[in-house]
């Protein structure tokens, strides 16, 4: 994994692949029907460092919107909705820690500093005036995916979503979602489907099936067999297999061919 720092991005095989900065949707309601990932706001003015994160953050499952200053902060914050703004301290403009005053008293998004002042007294302050974490540069990506993830668990601002393929299971909300197509699903489906997807890639038996979902274990196995052939057609009709018959076994959820 490479470092990244101020000046450059250090890739000891070559050089990291980057995208421009996401313009996204408008926030909050689903995309092409498909759960909302949690949503970055990134303040750096480093083009290549700006690029390196919003890839690998990108890459994680993250939303992410990449600015190289402050300037429009207060429009961003407003119609992005940020879940966690990453801020650098030494911006054109308003520089970092006027920044982080304005997420403060506009949003309750999460805060992440990130910067090559590694001063003890720049650290004491931005994590005194409200900063939940801060990460001096040079640093790792994978790191700092990490702290994101960890900053937007302790905040609460995760979606507890499920995927497998091209199915999304938002355990919050009860929607699926198969091919960014929502499954119309009873509760008796909704049920076996997330049995299915908390044993995800593993064969469960019928015996399993119906205690998991029923709550009983001597019930005719015909009752299995028509839900799980039920749940598969509709599915099927938005997206490829995914619930797979085991002979002899049970079934199995997983992604990709059989």
């Amino acid at each position: 994994m490479p470092a990244v720092t101020d000046g450059e991005t250090r890739e000891p095989e070559g050089a990291l692949n980057t995208r421009p900065s996401v313009r996204a949707p408008a926030p909050g309601a689903p995309q092409n029907g498909r759960v909302p990932e949690p949503r970055i706001l990134l303040v750096e003015d480093a083009d290549a460092i700006r690029a390196a994160v919003e890839s690998a953050l990108g890459d994680a499952g993250f939303r992410v919107l990449g600015r190289p200053d402050g300037e429009d902060l207060e429009r961003e914050l407003s119609r992005f909705r940020p879940d966690l703004v990453i801020l650098d301290l030494m911006l054109p403009g308003r520089d970092g820690f006027a920044l982080l005053d304005v997420v403060r008293k506009l949003s309750t998004a999460g805060v992440i500093i990130l910067t090559a002042r590694d001063g003890v007294d720049d650290r004491l302050r931005g994590l005194g005036q409200g900063a939940d974490d801060y990460l001096v540069k040079p640093f790792v990506l994978a790191e700092l995916v990490a702290r994101v993830t960890a900053v937007l668990r302790r905040t609460g601002r995760t979606r507890p979503a499920i995927e497998i393929g091209e199915l999304v299971l938002d355990t919050e909300s009860g929607l699926a979602l198969h091919g960014g197509v929502r499954v119309e699903l009873t509760a008796t489906e909704w049920k076996l489907l997330n049995y299915l997807a908390a044993h995800r890639d593993r064969v469960v038996s019928k015996t399993q099936i119906l205690t998991a979902v029923w709550g009983y274990e001597d019930y005719a196995e015909n009752l299995v067999e028509v839900h799980v052939s039920v749940l598969r057609k509709k599915l099927e009709a938005h997206g490829p297999r995914l619930l797979h018959t085991v002979r002899g076994r049970g079934y199995v959820l997983r992604g990709g061919a059989e």
